[in-house]
């Protein structure tokens, strides 16, 4: 059985029905999110990748969730579909989760500049960023009633990570367009926000030249001395995705145990 990251068992989410993208195994950020939210009373869809179904519906039973629909993101028809499944199995919903996002392997390493293709750059932005678009245009259309969007992000988006290259743009792109659909999205009582969690033992970061660096570095450099937790990071989220995030939108919000806010560490300082 792996970890639990859930908090005891509540209603803060009880009534509220939503989507979450981008579950693929008990380290995922994604599951970590759902986890917390089923602890909390939510009803949920899932939307995965083509092919993952049998990864995927040992966490759904898990979880309790009932809808799974398989979305190529790049492909309207197919994301016609999932949102058809998704408003067949609960017309309207409160919430959704975006945790997509992808750079090819050989540009995450090295030199930016040297190893970035035109190719392997609009992919970048098309799935990670323009997802993003899409997919809160097609959930707001399913929150009559206002609602809230989590997407989930880096601190490569900010600053120049070694070897983030193509992905730390493809997050810039993600964060302002986050900043967008809050602006254009509030007026419907959508509230849209993005999760910057540090370094953490994902899929994502083993796609990394140099991921587990990352991993040590982030702990070392971070206020707290510590690694992020998934603990942390979910309930970051059920704090946006339920009414305790009311009057919260358009924020890149932190849990990353202080690294964002370091200058330099104590032993690389000079002379005072």
């Amino acid at each position: 059985m792996a970890e639990d990251y859930r908090m005891p068992k509540g209603e803060l989410m009880k009534g509220k029905k939503g989507v979450v993208t981008g579950v693929a195994n008990h380290q995922s950020i994604a599951w970590g999110i759902a986890a917390q939210l089923a602890a909390q009373g939510a009803e949920m869809a899932f939307l995965h990748l083509p092919g993952m179904e049998r990864r995927v519906q040992p966490l759904a039973d898990e979880a309790g969730v009932k809808t799974l629909a398989a979305v190529d993101v790049t492909d309207d028809a197919s994301m016609d579909a999932a949102f058809q499944a998704v408003e067949k199995a609960f017309g309207t919903i409160d919430f959704f989760v975006h945790s997509i996002a992808f750079a090819n392997k050989d540009e995450l390493k090295g030199s930016f500049v040297e190893n970035t293709t035109r190719e392997g750059f609009l992919r970048a932005l098309d799935i990670s960023a323009f997802s993003f678009v899409d997919c809160a245009r097609r959930a707001a259309a399913l929150m009559p009633n206002g609602g809230s969007i989590v997407t989930m992000t880096y601190m490569g988006s900010e600053r120049a990570i070694p070897n983030y290259n193509t992905m730390g743009v493809a997050k810039a792109a993600l964060e302002a367009a986050v900043r967008y659909a809050a602006r254009d999205l509030g007026p419907k009582g959508i509230r849209v926000n993005a999760l910057s969690p540090g370094a953490m033992r994902t899929l994502s970061l083993a796609g990394i030249s140099g991921g587990r660096s990352m991993l040590a570095k982030g702990r070392s450099l971070s206020a707290m001395k510590e690694d992020t937790s998934m603990e942390g990071v979910a309930g970051a989220a059920l704090w946006l995705l339920s009414d305790l995030g009311q009057s919260t939108t358009g924020e890149i919000v932190h849990i990353d145990a202080g690294f964002h806010i370091m200058g330099f560490s104590d032993d690389e300082g000079g002379e005072g």
